[in-house]
């Protein structure tokens, strides 16, 4: 470093670089500026310039022969100066470095990785690679000259540390939406091993599992102006897209590796809390991209492996915090899937059915026999209603079949208790079979399974993600209040009231209730009390609302309510708003923010999020010139709640702030965090009614979301639900139109002779 009568004499001839003239009087330095060689000036720099006038103007004052092209500014973080933020390092007096130009540095690294000079030197050149990845100009010049081929070999013959910075840089650049498109199968191989190893090092996994979720996520249908739906046909991406990728691309490199996906659910126990949510995010991106022919294939891998019981023991762990968003998301995928299955018909033809329907009937040691008409008697022994299963499942689908499976595989005494319903009188006979199917319709309904991609729980369902177990229990509560009320053929459906009514009691607040409340819910409470209940409940309940076409209907305005809401709250992002700047999560030191208030707005194309820092609130003019910084939105992997604190001085200047205390998370901050740097903002917003704009509006918006955090919100869907219900009902109630419980379908046509008349 050079003394400060050093800086002056190199710097006599020009100490402002503003494109003028010196003045005779000496000017107040506001800036320092490194060079390479280790000289330091001290100038004061015109905002008014170009990064490209500063540059030049200081290899003039300084005397460099080299274009100054060659050159670049940098921060004492090394975050490059760019014409967008160098305005804001002038005012803070931000200390800069002259250093090499993007392009310069990137064919520099290219060539540094050709040669691999030595162990320590390779490491070196991948290290300062993976934070310089990410500037648009060295990840230009980087893949001109091959370097992106140089870092594949790394990664295919690194270790340890070496191989973790190669991974990162990959995963920064992958962060670009071109530039890898010539990824081979080879390659997505080779991370799917690196990751199916046990033995490989926690920062070599995170890296190497956010390539496979960026992977599984850039298929065709996600590329930029691609509607969701809008073509029925399969998508052809464009030469050299990125978008080529996809579910099915990475599921058969992923079906090669050993244990791929039983290493990735273990890791959920990982006490790296980075590692966990890293695993999170690819199971949860896995979940919602899986392609139709490799979906049941997947689906039933992930069961077999018990990733719910992961998941539901993340719930209750100390690392809680940072991963309630990506445990929400998951929570939804499920609800995804299980409508599937329940929207999935059940078809005798199919293997998997086939398979599942031969656990049932030998589960039960049943044996044919012929009723008084000389009909074979099969599955109506169990208790359904005909030998038609697709009939019999039409409601509840391969989740019912699968439930029933389940059931019968739980419980060993299975078969007794279809002899001992065989053995009483026909009318008193509990069908087991039906009442199976029935309890999954009412599980369905209580979890709100009524369309895919829809989920307004804010809390956690560790009882919803064991539904088959539940099923179980409810299931056997239905046989014993049909034994304890002395039920007949014709009381189906009063004793399916009493275990709906029981259910409601049994799965209230699931967040906070330990397992055994639930079981002793369903096991011990006696008929008497259940009925009393119940009875006193149809006081209050409307009898239209139980009925199947309001509950379908229902479920119809559910979802328009959720996209209604969701199209709202996104458009709150657009709108913008502001937030005060918060204390981080851990912060030691409570000192106030230089600029104490930030203003946000979402772009309109949805991809990144602007903002300006501020000393003082000012009418924000519509648009995005006002907002020099920004946030990558596909960043965000978190929108971590109740995390940060409000700086003491601030709270106390400030009349119109949340009320907290120093250092107490305020209940109304936010923090949208990045999985591999940190916190990207830390907000406090004005009221509630904000708070939950944004922070659904956040979760709606990530592709991999999809999940409410506020009641507010929840509250909005349900209530719009609700109004629009009862406006459809007048139109019926008024006409005095029976509503019927449900619709029998009559005989099909002995032949083809008929045709569907045209209504006028």
């Amino acid at each position: 470093m050079s003394t400060g009568a050093d800086t002056r004499t190199a710097f006599a001839a020009a100490p402002a670089v503003n494109g003028t003239a010196s003045s005779a009087v000496p000017l107040v330095p506001t800036n320092t500026v490194t060079t390479a060689s280790g000289l330091t000036v001290r100038t004061r720099i015109d905002p008014v310039l170009t990064v490209d006038d500063v540059v030049k103007q200081l290899c003039i004052n300084l005397k460099i022969k080299e274009p100054p092209s060659n050159f670049a500014l940098r921060d004492e973080t090394d975050e490059l100066v760019t014409n967008d933020n160098l305005r804001r390092k002038i005012k803070t007096k931000v200390n800069l470095k002259l250093v090499n130009a993007p392009s310069r540095e990137a064919r520099e690294t290219a060539e540094k990785l050709r040669l691999k000079d030595d162990a320590t030197t390779l490491k070196l050149t991948l290290f300062t690679l993976q934070k310089y990845i990410r500037e648009e100009e060295f990840a230009q010049e980087f893949i001109n000259r091959a370097g992106l081929s140089e870092l594949i070999q790394v990664i295919f013959t690194a270790h340890g540390n070496t191989l973790a910075y190669a991974l990162t840089a990959m995963q920064n650049l992958m962060e670009l939406d071109y530039g890898w498109a010539t990824l081979d199968d080879a390659f997505i191989f080779q991370v799917v091993q690196i990751l199916s190893s046990p033995q490989s090092l926690i920062n070599v996994c995170r890296p190497a599992t956010a390539i496979l979720k960026k992977l599984v996520e850039a298929d065709p249908s996600s590329a930029p102006g691609i509607q969701p739906g809008s073509s029925r046909g399969p998508i052809i991406p464009p030469p050299g897209s990125v978008y080529r990728y996809g579910f099915s691309v990475v599921f058969e490199q992923m079906r090669k590796g050993r244990g791929f996906l039983e290493t990735v659910i273990s890791r959920l126990g990982s006490a790296d809390t980075a590692m966990t949510q890293y695993s999170m995010m690819l199971i949860n991106s896995l979940l919602s991209h899986a392609s139709d022919n490799r979906w049941e294939e997947f689906i039933s891998e992930l069961e077999r492996l018990n990733v719910r019981k992961a998941v539901v023991r993340l719930m209750s762990s100390h690392t809680i915090e940072d991963l309630t968003s990506s445990i929400l998301d998951f929570q939804a995928n499920i609800i995804r899937v299980t409508y599937r299955k329940k929207t999935t018909l059940v078809d005798e033809l199919e293997p998997s059915h086939s398979a599942a329907l031969g656990v049932i009937w030998g589960g039960s040691k049943l044996t044919e026999s012929v009723d008084e008409s000389g009909s074979v008697m099969k599955w109506r022994l169990l208790g359904f209603d005909s030998e038609n299963l697709e009939f019999e499942f039409n409601d509840a689908g391969v989740l019912g079949l699968e439930c029933l499976k389940k059931l019968v595989e739980s419980d060993p005494d299975f078969s007794k208790i279809i002899l001992e319903q065989r053995s009483r009188p026909p009318t008193r006979r509990c069908p087991v079979a039906k009442a199976s199917n029935e309890v999954v319709e009412m599980l369905s309904e209580h979890w709100a399974i009524f369309a895919p991609g829809y989920s307004t729980s804010t809390t956690f369902q560790p009882f919803f993600l064991d539904f088959y177990r539940v099923h179980s229990l409810a299931i056997h509560f239905f046989m014993r209040m049909w034994g304890e009320s002395g039920a007949a053929s014709g009381d189906f459906t009063r004793v399916a009231a009493l275990v709906r009514s029981q259910a409601k009691v049994a799965l209230r607040s699931e967040n906070v209730r330990p397992w055994h409340e639930v079981e002793h819910e369903f096991k011990e409470c006696e008929y008497r009390s259940v009925r009393e209940r119940q009875m006193k409940e149809l006081e209050l309940e409307d009898d239209l609302l139980s009925k199947i076409p309001v509950r379908n209907l229902r479920a119809k305005l559910y979802k328009e309510s959720f996209e209604f809401v969701r199209q709202q709250r996104i458009q709150c992002l657009i709108q913008g708003a502001w937030f005060m700047n918060a204390l981080p999560p851990n912060s030691v030191t409570p000192r106030r923010p230089n600029r104490p208030w930030r203003f946000m707005r979402l772009d309109p194309g949805l991809k990144f999020l602007h903002y300006v820092d501020s000393t003082l609130k000012f009418a924000v003019r519509s648009g995005l010139e006002d907002l020099p910084e920004r946030i990558e939105v596909a960043a965000i992997s978190e929108i971590a709640t109740g995390t940060c604190a409000a700086p003491a001085h601030v709270l106390r200047d400030q009349s119109d702030l949340p009320p907290t205390s120093p250092l107490i998370p305020s209940p109304l901050s936010f923090s949208l965090l990045s999985a591999h740097e940190g916190s990207l903002a830390d907000q406090i917003a004005p009221d509630p009614s904000r708070w939950a704009d944004w922070t659904d509006g956040l979760n709606m918006l990530r592709r991999d979301g999809g999940h409410v955090s506020s009641k507010e919100t929840a509250g909005f869907v349900q209530a719009l639900t609700e109004i629009g219900l009862k406006i459809k009902l007048l139109d019926l109630s008024g006409e005095m139109v029976e509503i019927p419980s449900g619709l029998v379908a009559g005989p099909p046509p002995s032949n083809t002779d008929f045709f569907f008349s045209e209504l006028m």
